[in-house]
Parts: C-alpha cells; sequence; structure tokens
C-alpha cells in the first residue's frame, strides 16, 4: 500500500487525480498540504485525510510515500526538489519548470535520490498518437519533414477557466504554457529536439496572458514543426498532420479518425490499445519497482521547447 500526500490543490486537474488516487486499491491519501490554509482544510475534509499546513513537515512524516504535485507552476522546483530529497516518489502535473535550468536542477534531485517520477502526459498514452510514434519511426511515410498539431478549447471565451490561469507569475504563460503543452511534449517525441523557434502570441480575450498562440519550430534535418492553441476556440476539434517524402498521417477532425496514405488510398489502421495511463502507470511503478512512465528527461525536454517558445515571441 503506497500512502500518498497532495501537494497543492491549485491546478484544474487536481480532483481527477485525488479521486483517481483515492479510487486505486494500491494506494491510500493520507496527508494534504496546499499554501491556502481554508482551501486546503476543505479539500483534506472532502478527501478524509489530514491537512498539514507545513510541507516540509508533511514531507517528514512517516505515512507519506509518495506526492502529488498539482501546485501553481511557479512553485513545482521547490516542491519537487525537497520531496526527492525527502525520498518521496513524484506526480507532478506539466510543465515541470518555466526554464530548462530549473527544470535540471528538479532533474538532479530526481535522479540523484532514486525517486520513481512521472509528469502528466497522457496523450502519450492515447491509440492515435502511440501508432503515429510506430508509423513514423518505421518509415511508413518516408522521411519526415513536417508536423502540425491544433489543440484548443473555449476556456476564456466561454469564462470556465479559473482566473488564477491568466497570472503569469504563477503560471508563465497562458495558452501555449497549459494547453499547448501537450502538442509541445508530443513534437520532440515524434521530432527531436528542436533548433530554431519563432511564435505568435496574441491577447483575444485576456490581456495579461496569450490566449492565441502559434508556435514553429525548425529541426536539423531540415523539417518543421507547428504546435497551436487557444483559449478562444469554438467547435474547434484536436487536428494533426504529419508529412513524409512517401506520404501522410491525419488524425482528429471532426470525424475524429485516423487514417494514412503512402501510395495505395487512404488507410484507417488498427490502433494499439491506450497505456500506460500517467497515474496509474507511476503507482505501479512505486508499488512494484519498475520504471515508471514519462518520466525526468521528458520533462526537461517540455521546459526546454517552452524556455524556446517564450523566448522568441515575434
Amino acid at each position: 500500500m503506497v500512502n500518498v500526500a497532495l501537494a497543492g490543490t491549485w491546478h484544474v486537474h487536481f480532483w481527477g487525480y485525488a479521486n483517481a488516487v483515492a479510487n486505486n486499491p494500491d494506494c491510500r491519501i493520507t496527508a494534504l498540504w496546499d499554501p491556502d490554509e481554508k482551501t486546503g482544510r476543505e479539500a483534506s475534509e472532502k478527501l478524509k485525510c489530514d491537512y498539514e499546513p507545513d510541507y516540509d513537515r508533511l514531507l517528514a512524516r512517516g505515512d507519506v510515500d509518495a506526492v502529488v504535485v498539482c501546485s501553481a507552476t511557479d512553485l513545482h522546483k521547490e516542491l519537487i526538489i525537497k520531496a526527492a530529497e525527502a525520498k518521496k516518489h513524484i506526480f507532478t502535473e506539466k510543465v515541470l519548470c518555466f526554464t530548462k535550468a530549473d527544470a535540471e536542477e528538479a532533474a538532479r534531485a530526481v535522479r540523484e535520490n532514486g525517486v520513481k517520477f512521472t509528469i502528466s502526459f497522457p496523450w502519450k498514452a492515447r491509440p492515435d498518437f502511440k501508432w503515429i510514434k510506430q508509423a513514423a519511426d518505421s518509415g511508413l511515410i518516408g522521411k519526415v519533414n513536417y508536423c502540425r498539431m491544433r489543440n484548443a478549447h473555449n476556456g476564456a471565451s466561454a469564462r470556465w477557466l479559473p482566473a488564477t490561469f491568466y497570472d503569469r507569475e504563477s503560471c508563465g504563460g497562458g495558452a501555449m504554457m497549459d494547453l499547448g503543452a501537450h502538442s509541445m511534449y508530443l513534437l520532440e517525441w515524434l521530432m527531436g529536439r528542436p533548433k530554431s523557434v519563432a511564435s505568435a502570441f496574441t491577447n483575444v480575450m485576456v490581456d495579461s496572458v496569450e490566449d492565441n498562440a502559434v508556435t514553429v519550430f525548425t529541426y536539423e534535418n531540415g523539417a518543421i514543426g507547428v504546435s497551436e492553441t487557444a483559449f478562444v476556440a469554438e467547435r474547434d476539434p484536436f487536428s494533426f498532420e504529419m508529412v513524409g517524402d512517401k506520404g501522410t498521417i491525419l488524425a482528429g477532425g471532426f470525424m475524429d479518425r485516423l487514417c494514412y496514405n503512402n501510395g495505395s488510398g487512404w488507410i484507417f489502421p488498427e490502433l494499439p490499445p491506450y497505456g500506460p495511463d500517467p497515474l496509474a502507470g507511476w503507482i505501479e511503478a512505486v508499488v512494484n519497482g519498475t520504471e515508471a512512465p514519462y518520466g525526468i528527461d521528458e520533462a526537461v525536454g517540455l521546459s526546454n521547447s517552452m524556455e524556446m517558445a517564450y523566448g522568441h515571441i515575434i
């Protein structure tokens, strides 16, 4: 049985993670920390666990084996380093940190202390992207020269995102830092580390951070990768395209289907199963001593891409 503490209730996915931990037969929630005492106590009462106002004291508890970090992103570095140094396994929301340098500091603590670490990269577990990765690596469409993903929603225009997601200090950015993270880590997974970057960020509904954004990467082999996102998109389904010198892969769109064409017409392939789920996979790794999915090197890669994107806004 893994004793799990929750570090922060800030993120919109907090309750999803908390309920997933509470419902997992291999673990239980023992304590919760949040910098806001009122919010923390209310959450701990609902989850029937202790509220611990002091994070250091939470990490010192004998009934805490692992920590789920759902705090504001600007607190990630400190919380993760302290958890690693206390030999606690770590699951965190994305992004890891705002800069590659800070991410490397957190990574060093994770590596040196040998804890199980997972960052929430759920799109890597999706059947469509698992198939796309296998297809690209196998050369199904030849040498890939272009990859684009659009993932957007109406969180600002429909006013359902919390105001905290527009606070630059705690978030580090807007639509690209949050929702755009998915296409960012997928592009690195599929295309490799980028060489150069240019971003176009605008403000449609929100003044403090970008709510409409596009980032374009180039790679050493001449390929181009495009990440598109927004908080102001209505009825705009996820879309993906990957182009090689022998064919093209398309996914999403209004039909929400994956297909490819490498000379024999459009084919709808059979997809692999979902998984591993980030949180469930992390818990399984802690329980069984196996490798945790979506690890610290991938987390550092996302921070690197984000720092590049925000440092080259046109």
